[in-house]
C-alpha cells in the first residue's frame, strides 16, 4: 500500500504543466488585449478563449502525463457542466452574441480555474485531489449562473453585474423627475431642416460646417452646463432651435422626448405602450428622430412610426411599419431612422422599405417608390 501511494505521488508530481500554463497566459492575453493592439483582429480576440480551451483539452488529454481516468474525466466533466449551466443562465447572457456569449466567456475562465488546480494538484492527495478538480470545473462554469450583462459595448465587451443587482434602467426609473416644463419663450427657428435635423446631421455625413471649435482644452476647458439621466435606448439626437429630441425607454413605455437645450429639463414626451429588449444593447428604441419644418418623425424598435408636432409633441398620425410591410421584428429590433423626401417619409423595416405621405399617412405603392427611389440612392451614395 505504501509503495502504491508513493508511486501515485511520483506520477502526480511528474505532470507536464508548462504547456497548460503557457496556453492560459496566451489565451488571456489574446482575449483581453489583442483587439486593443490590432482592432482588425477583433474576431480572433473574441474567440481566443474558446480556441485556448480546446488547446487546454488537447494538452491535458495527450501531453499532461496525468492518469487515464483524470485525462478523460476532466474534459468530459467540463463539457457536461457547460451544457448544464446554460439552462440556468440569465436571459441576458444565454441570448447575448446570438447565444455565443456564454461559450466565449466561460472557456477562458474555466481554463484558468483548471490550470490553477493542475498546478496545485501535486500537493493534494487521494480523493481530496479529485474533489478539488471537480470543484474547480463546477466553479469555473457555475459562477456564471450568478451574473448578468447590461449590454455590450462597441468593442465587444460586456457590462457584467451580479444577477440580483439593479440595472441602470431600474435605477433611472426609481429617480427620474417627470415634471413637465412649460417654456413659452422657446421659438422654433424658421428653417426647413434645423441645425441637426436627424441621424448624422443635415447631409447625413456627421459634419457641421462653418463652425470653429476651440480644441485647446488645457487653457480653455469646456464647461458642463447640465446633466440628467434618461432612459435606455440607442437613439441619438435631433436639434432644432432650443429643443433637443431623442427616443428612450421608460419601463413599458417607449417614449419620444423633447428637452430644453439650455436647462436639460423635459419639455414634452410622447409615449407608446411598447417595450423592446435584446441582450446586445438592452431595452429601448434604436432609431433617431428626424425633424423637418414643424414636425418630428420617429420610428420605434417594434415598428411604430410617429409623426408629432415638434413644438408640443401632439400626435399628428401613427402607423406600424412592421405590420404594413408584413415582416417579423428582428432580434436586434427595427433600427431605421426616418428619411423625409419632399412629401413622403421613408423607413426601413427588415429588408423592405415603407413610404408614407406626410399629410395623409397613406402607404405609398411600389410605383411611387420606384419613382422616388433614385433620390434615396443619391443620398446613400453621398453619405458613403
Amino acid at each position: 500500500m505504501a509503495n502504491s501511494s508513493s508511486e501515485e505521488t511520483k506520477k502526480v508530481k511528474s505532470l507536464r504543466l508548462w504547456p497548460g500554463v503557457a496556453i492560459v497566459i496566451l489565451q488571456w492575453l489574446f482575449w483581453l488585449f489583442l483587439q486593443d493592439i490590432m482592432p482588425e483582429a477583433l474576431a480572433i480576440g473574441v474567440f481566443s478563449g474558446m480556441i485556448g480551451w480546446l488547446a487546454i483539452i488537447i494538452w491535458w488529454a495527450f501531453f499532461s502525463r496525468a492518469s487515464v481516468f483524470e485525462r478523460w474525466s476532466a474534459p468530459l466533466l467540463m463539457i457536461v457542466m457547460i451544457i448544464l449551466t446554460f439552462f440556468f443562465l440569465d436571459e441576458s447572457i444565454s441570448t447575448a452574441m446570438m447565444g455565443m456569449m456564454f461559450p466565449v466567456y466561460v472557456t477562458p475562465f474555466l481554463s484558468l480555474m483548471f490550470v490553477i488546480w493542475a498546478i496545485t494538484s501535486p500537493y493534494l492527495k487521494g480523493n481530496i485531489r479529485h474533489i478539488a478538480m471537480v470543484a474547480s470545473i463546477i466553479f469555473g462554469c457555475g459562477v456564471w449562473i450568478f451574473l448578468k450583462t447590461d449590454g455590450m459595448t462597441g468593442d465587444a465587451n460586456q457590462d457584467l453585474a451580479w444577477r440580483w443587482a439593479e440595472t441602470s434602467e431600474e435605477r433611472f426609473l426609481a429617480q427620474y423627475d417627470d415634471d413637465m416644463l412649460v417654456i413659452p419663450e422657446i421659438t422654433i427657428l424658421d428653417t426647413t431642416l434645423g441645425e441637426w435635423p436627424g441621424f448624422r446631421g443635415k447631409d447625413r455625413d456627421a459634419i457641421i460646417r462653418d463652425v470653429v471649435i476651440n480644441t485647446d482644452w488645457t487653457t480653455a476647458p469646456p464647461t458642463e452646463m447640465w446633466r440628467r439621466p434618461i432612459g435606455p435606448g440607442i437613439s441619438s439626437f435631433a436639434v432644432r432651435g432650443q429643443l433637443v429630441y431623442t427616443q428612450e425607454q421608460r419601463g413599458h413605455q417607449e417614449m419620444v422626448t423633447c428637452y430644453d437645450m439650455s436647462t436639460g429639463k423635459l419639455v414634452w414626451k410622447h409615449s407608446d405602450n411598447e417595450r423592446f429588449w435584446d441582450s446586445h444593447a438592452g431595452a429601448g428604441p434604436r432609431g433617431t428622430p428626424t425633424v423637418v419644418n414643424d414636425r418630428l418623425y420617429t420610428l420605434g424598435a417594434t415598428g411604430i412610426l410617429n409623426v408629432l408636432n415638434a413644438t408640443d409633441g401632439t400626435a399628428i398620425w401613427s402607423r406600424n411599419a412592421v405590420s404594413d410591410t408584413k415582416v417579423k421584428i428582428p432580434e436586434w429590433g427595427v433600427s431605421s431612422s426616418p428619411l423625409v423626401v419632399d412629401s413622403i417619409v421613408i423607413v426601413a423595416t427588415v429588408g423592405k422599405l415603407a413610404a408614407y405621405h406626410i399629410n395623409s399617412s397613406e402607404l405609398m405603392g411600389p410605383l411611387i417608390l420606384r419613382r422616388r427611389f433614385h433620390l434615396m440612392g443619391l443620398l446613400i451614395c453621398h453619405t458613403r
